[in-house]
């Protein structure tokens, strides 16, 4: 529901709100502009003192105006001829043309009406509805995705676009609602919706008939600081009944122009000082500085409009579309989805069709959005949940172990946990396993006991089918038929074969970039943006299930390489490891954004073994800026499986690797990266004192003996592997 209030407004409402904001941004600008360049009035200077020194210049004064930013303008007549100025307060003369700024006034009416009148003010307030409307129901969205609104600035994970999209919202959404809120109200009191309550007093009857008084004593005018002065009318030269009109930031008054003495006075309403206060938060007239910000924020709703635009495409091909799926209130079967790279969600999409076949009303929707409350008429309850990484949830399932430890009660409705993972990975389905223990803990009941699904075998989805038919008293046939991504042909263009002698062939495989289309470029799709750290997908001939490979290139490289060894029983090794140059294989990208050595200065300690030193190779290989890197890299013999050897050597001569320490592992003294990392722990101290980062990628034991080492090397100095991968700083690509 809230995704869909937040979708399509955005989607129907976006040209008209990119003028509405950036219009908007470029007005903020003047009154920051008007206050800098505009003579100011010395602290304490009265009315009367202003209005005599401005009259002894133009003695056919006729009003005096300060806008909010303290610009002092004076109109006259001389001999017929009217004339006005922008007035230096020190003097009472003129300093420049008091004539409207032609640009702000074309931007003014863009902004608020289009330059179509009414119809034009209308359509404006329905885009600073649909920015209401977007700001809120993006600002439940960041809070759900970030686990809470306590962890509104929650580190974030996912596509560029995904995160662009969250990183810019967090900052502009008070600012975007603050915005839209006075548009609407405004737009009311234009249209005469809400009533504005004018404080003039009545014009008075009983004027003393006299003229002359000098307006530098003029008692009133003297207690008046001009900070507080909105405008002072003269009265009409020769007409005795005529009087001075006083406005002031209190209210407004009329002043005898014989005596000097009040006439009548109006306080400034209540509906006044609101109007004035909610006009001063939308235009930034009197409170330049905000003014800025909240033009600083508009800014950012094109590239929310773009990035949203992304992620929501994005979002369409790696969900299917769930025909009938009911509504959450109405729904008694609810099926949580935790998904990275968006499989799961097919699953849940042939979960979804057996069960509503067999008569139940079912609701699909992502584990962010868990909230009992929403689920009325739930009778059961199931979660379908893939582990990202080192057993993290994935991006749809972001705090929802946090949730259900704030439950204060578990819901009635019965639990079962389905996880889905890769059962050659040590944290196999993990995060499930952690729901569905987090669960218990809250005395949740279970519908069925927790069970798993490894490499998105459809067969071991169809055995659990069996068990939920049976719990739930009839047959559940579940018959799923995995969507692969689009793949490209990928065209061997050169390899390079290592460790054949050691009983351990390995090659690097380098592929011709495909070809990318406009579209794909513009969006994100097929090879248009990969960098080293993500993943290749291969399909091997004669499986529906792809394998992933680290790539150790980039797309400005202008190839795909990766680096494969080939497994005992591994059917896509061995067809990769196969291939000469000009056969083919097919495959896809997947981003992989929690593995990159991120931007800035800071030192890199890069560790690895065996393939692992393909993404590792990709990070050098893009060092142009010569960031310092230390690489610690293990192999088992330096004559049979030293990977990148030669090109090691090469960066390292131009600055691209600052230094490489190897660890071999068959010899006389065998020798493994975390012994080397040990040897170097004074460097590392150094380092990591730096602000260094460090990556490790390659097998689990070679990672937890990594992981050991840094335990010894961070104790001295009061750190820990946690805190470093609390603070991002310690990332791990493990199999």
């Amino acid at each position: 529901m809230i995704r869909s209030l937040h979708r399509w407004p955005g989607l129907l409402a976006a040209v008209l709100l990119v003028v509405v904001t950036l219009s908007g941004a470029a007005l903020s600008v003047f009154p920051a502009a008007e206050r800098l360049s505009a003579p100011q009035a010395e602290a304490g200077l009265s009315v009367a003192v202003l209005a005599a020194r401005i009259q002894s210049v133009y003695p056919g004064v006729e009003q005096i105006k300060q806008s909010p930013s303290g610009k002092i303008t004076a109109y006259w007549f001389v001999d017929g001829t009217p004339g006005s100025a922008v007035i230096d307060p020190a003097t009472g003369e003129g300093v420049g043309s008091a004539d409207p700024n032609p640009v702000e006034r074309w931007l003014t009416n863009l902004h608020r009406s289009l330059f179509l009148g009414d119809g034009g003010r209308i359509a404006m307030a329905v885009g600073a509805a649909a920015m209401l409307v977007l700001a809120v129901s993006g600002a439940l969205l960041v809070a759900r995705r970030a686990g809470g609104w306590r962890r509104w600035f929650a580190p974030l994970r996912g596509p560029l676009s995904g995160r662009l999209h969250v990183e810019i919202a967090r900052v502009a959404v008070v600012g975007l609602a603050l915005s839209a809120m006075t548009a609407l109200w405004m737009s009311a009191v234009t249209f005469e919706l809400l009533p504005v309550t004018e404080s003039m007093p009545a014009f008075p009857a009983d004027v003393s008939g006299e003229t002359g008084v000098a307006v530098g004593t003029i008692e009133p005018l003297l207690q008046t600081p001009v900070e507080d002065l909105r405008a002072l009318n003269f009265p009409y030269p020769g007409d005795a009944t005529d009087v001075f009109t006083l406005k002031t930031d209190q209210g407004t008054g009329y002043l005898d122009q014989g005596t000097g003495a009040v006439l009548d006075w109006a306080d400034l309403a209540g509906s006044e000082r609101l109007f004035e206060t909610i006009y001063m938060l939308h235009t930034g007239q009197g409170a330049a500085l905000l003014g800025l910000v909240l033009g600083f924020m508009a800014l950012g709703v094109p590239v929310l409009g773009v990035t949203g635009t992304l992620v929501w495409l994005a979002g369409r091909r790696g969900r299917p579309r769930i025909p009938g799926n009911q509504a959450a209130a109405r729904a008694d079967t609810i099926l949580l989805v935790g998904s990275e790279g968006g499989s799961t969600w097919g699953f849940a999409a042939t979960l979804h069709k057996a069960l509503s076949a067999r008569g139940h009303s079912v609701h699909v929707a992502p584990m962010t959005g868990f909230d009992p409350a929403r689920f009325a008429k739930a009778q059961q309850f199931v979660v379908l949940a893939a582990t990202y990484g080192d057993g993290d949830a994935p991006s749809s399932a972001t705090g929802f172990l946090e949730r259900i430890a704030a439950l204060k009660s578990a819901p009635d409705a019965p639990l079962a946990v389905l996880g889905f993972g890769d059962r050659s990975y040590p944290d196999y389905c993990g995060f499930a396993q952690q729901v569905e223990t987090a669960a218990k803990a809250k005395g949740w009941r279970m519908l069925l006991p927790f069970d798993t699904i490894d490499r998105q075998s459809p067969q071991d989805f169809a055995r659990w089918g069996r068990l939920l038919g049976q719990v739930l008293g009839f047959d559940l046939e579940l018959t799923h038929e995995p969507v692969l991504p689009k793949v490209e042909t990928l065209t061997l263009v050169s390899r390079r074969d290592y460790g054949a002698e050691m009983q351990a062939p390995t090659a690097i495989l380098r592929f011709a970039l495909p070809k990318v289309t406009v579209w794909q470029r513009l969006t994100g799709q097929g090879f248009a943006r990969f960098a080293a750290g993500d993943l290749l997908g291969i399909v091997p001939k004669g499986s529906a299930i792809p394998r992933l490979y680290s790539l150790a290139s980039d797309r400005r490289d202008g190839f795909v390489e990766i680096v494969v060894k080939r497994q005992p029983s591994g059917l896509c090794s061995a067809q990769l490891t196969q291939l000469a140059p000009g056969d083919t294989a097919t495959g896809f990208v997947r981003p992989n954004p929690g593995f990159k050595p991120g931007k800035g200065r800071a030192p890199l300690i890069l560790i690895g073994a065996g393939t692992g030193i393909g993404p590792l190779a990709g990070f050098i290989r893009s060092n142009k800026r010569q960031r310092a890197i230390h690489l610690f890299f293990g192999m088992r013999h330096p004559q049979n499986d030293f990977l990148y050897g030669e090109d090691l050597a090469a960066w390292q001569q131009d600055g691209q690797l600052t230094k490489l320490d190897t660890a071999i592992s068959r010899g006389n003294k065998p020798n493994y990266v975390q012994d080397a990392l040990r040897a170097e722990h004074a460097e590392i101290t150094r380092l990591i004192r730096n602000g260094a980062r460090v990556m490790v990628c390659g097998g689990r034991g070679m990672a937890s003996g990594v992981a050991e080492a840094f335990t010894d090397i961070l104790a001295p100095m009061g750190l820990t592997t946690l805190k470093l991968k609390t603070e991002g700083r310690y990332v791990e690509d493990v199999y």
